[in-house]
């Protein structure tokens, strides 16, 4: 006959008596809160008891044995059915693929209502698959506010489906807000605000202070070079670089005292400079530009170039700075090797925009059509394609 021994009739280890205890506080607990003050005293096997515990989500992602993350099945098959591309967004954010709680469904619902198709839709969440991580309300009253600048649901969704990562970056409304509310307060028109969305759109996704940070550097900037209205200065910059707001002010104020001090402009000249053909260069890196320039200078010194016809030349098109040593020593021996003097490269430096395959088959075709680049205007080796073919089947004709 079989005796059953209690656990008192057991010899147990400490660490193990201790584990015991605070399995049968935490049932008291369990009981206590599920029942009332008053424990019931149900037969419940150890088994359901720590299998129970075992399954509670105590966080919003799952894992394995090993600790690793489990993705969520239902959330994979789910945007399969919507038609993401599941390896692109997986190399995006794949930790959105662990999350216990999406709004995958919600989210396409709210877009179609908006006039995006399903494929877009698809687009967008392969290329920022934290958009599904936003709520309905959220995405409502953002939309909102974004609409108060644009003229249609349909710009806005022509924005989200070319940068997604615009609108679902954050979902600090109230930071949007404010930070529309303080561009419209420094003079920025509603089109302005338009065009920032559309070209530069994580400018609203800037702390305030930040923003302000930078508008600040600017109206200091231009009361530094003897300009007295600060609010055209800054409409003047944005207008022509929107993406300096996303910039750093230590970066954009290296850059500003580069321009001032290579090409010794005085306040007025680096007002013309930096409002105008050169507002861009202030988003490069300031060690990136100084490279670029000493190779510029370093090229043209070695094909007889003056300092003066170097500066010159970089201040017709200051673009110029934004193409590496490779590049811009490619186009320019590609140039000369076709018997194209320097003199006319630095006349003519919009021909450097065009890529090195399109150099070379235009020359080739030029020359075939018997017109003589040595002594003709080399403008048309940068032209658009359009205008290129109607000028070409016109030497052809």
């Amino acid at each position: 006959m079989q005796r059953t021994l209690s656990l008192r009739q057991i010899s147990i280890p400490k660490g193990l008596s201790m584990t015991i205890m605070a399995s049968r506080n935490l049932w008291c607990m369990r009981t206590n809160f599920l029942f009332g003050s008053r424990c019931w005293m149900i037969p419940f096997s150890v088994e359901f008891l720590f299998k129970s515990v075992s399954l509670r989500h105590f966080s919003g992602k799952c894992h394995n044995g090993d600790g690793q993350p489990l993705e969520n099945e239902d959330l994979l098959n789910n945007l399969l059915m919507m038609g993401v591309d599941i390896d692109m967004a997986r190399k995006r954010q794949p930790g959105v693929f662990n999350r216990m709680v999406t709004n995958e469904q919600d989210l396409k619902m709210f877009l179609l209502s908006k006039g995006a198709s399903k494929e877009v839709i698809a687009s967008i969440i392969s290329r920022y698959p934290r958009a599904i991580t936003r709520t309905p309300d959220s995405l409502s009253k953002r939309w909102d506010i974004w609409r108060k600048i644009m003229t249609s649901d349909l710009e806005i969704v022509h924005i989200l489906e070319r940068s997604p990562e615009s609108f679902f970056r954050s979902d600090n409304n109230l930071n949007l807000e404010n930070n529309i509310k303080f561009l419209y307060s420094v003079g920025l028109t509603r089109k302005c605000l338009c065009r920032l969305l559309t070209s530069a759109p994580r400018t609203f996704s800037n702390s305030l202070e930040l923003n302000k940070q930078m508008v600040k550097l600017l109206q200091e900037v231009c009361l530094s070079l003897g300009h007295n209205d600060p609010a055209e200065f800054v409409r003047k910059i944005i207008s022509k670089n929107p993406f300096i707001l996303i910039q750093s002010t230590k970066r954009v104020k290296a850059n500003i005292e580069f321009l001032q001090s290579t090409f010794n402009l005085n306040g007025e000249e680096l007002l013309v400079l930096i409002c105008g053909p050169g507002a861009e260069i202030l988003d490069l890196s300031n060690d990136c530009a100084k490279r670029n320039y000493t190779n510029i200078k370093e090229k043209l010194f070695s094909l007889g170039c003056t300092e003066e016809e170097v500066q010159k030349f970089v201040l017709s098109y200051p673009d110029m700075i934004f193409l590496t040593e490779k590049k811009f020593n490619a186009k320019i021996d590609c140039l000369i090797e076709e018997k194209i003097s320097i003199s006319q490269i630095i006349e003519n430096p919009r021909v450097l925009d065009s890529s090195i395959s399109t150099l070379q088959s235009r020359i080739k075709e030029l020359i075939h059509a018997g017109y003589d680049l040595r002594t003709s205007n080399i403008n048309l080796l940068s032209w658009s394609q359009k205008r290129y073919k109607a000028k070409l089947k016109k030497l052809n004709g």
